[in-house]
């Protein structure tokens, strides 16, 4: 009776394993070509800025990538976090309605941790020109970028050009 039930059993076992080894893999397949076109894209805006010799700031878009894949948090704009020389950067539809905001902290200022023998402190180090990016969910009705200087008496516009 043992050997009847081994050998009725055993084939079974393996017959149901086959089965399920090559639906899993055909169905996973299927689903990483969804997964692909469902996730959209990411884009990235890289923006190179300079000190001019008036001492007036200059940003040039240098070069946008569009990449598969899915933010995993969406970068929030804390009006709290914001100081005299960050940057502000805005997102617009093609009637200037704004769709997001980002703020990217004063990229000619940047904040470096310092060792020294009374221990670890941060300073500012001034540059004269410097690299930042911006990275946003893809959307059609995202149509142009904004960059605003936050200054002691208001924002002012540096850089404005359509996507």
């Amino acid at each position: 009776m043992k050997n009847l039930l081994n050998f009725f059993i055993v084939p079974v076992l393996l017959l149901c394993s086959f089965q399920k080894s090559s639906t899993l893999g055909y169905s996973g397949d299927k689903t990483s070509g969804a997964e692909i076109r469902k996730e959209g894209k990411i884009v990235y805006l890289f923006f190179r800025t300079d000190r001019e010799a008036s001492g007036k700031e200059r940003i040039i878009l240098q070069e946008k990538k569009i990449a598969e894949g899915k933010l995993k948090f969406a970068p929030s704009f804390d009006r709290s976090e914001v100081e005299a020389g960050d940057l502000i950067v805005i997102l617009s539809d093609t009637g200037g309605k704004e769709i997001t905001k980002q703020l990217v902290k004063n990229p000619l200022h940047p904040e470096m941790e310092v060792y020294e023998k009374e221990g670890v402190s941060r300073k500012k180090i001034p540059l004269e020109n410097a690299e930042f990016s911006v990275r946003y969910s893809y959307s059609e009705h995202i149509q142009s970028v904004r960059i605003e200087k936050v200054t002691e008496s208001g924002n002012q516009l540096l850089f404005t050009q359509k996507l």
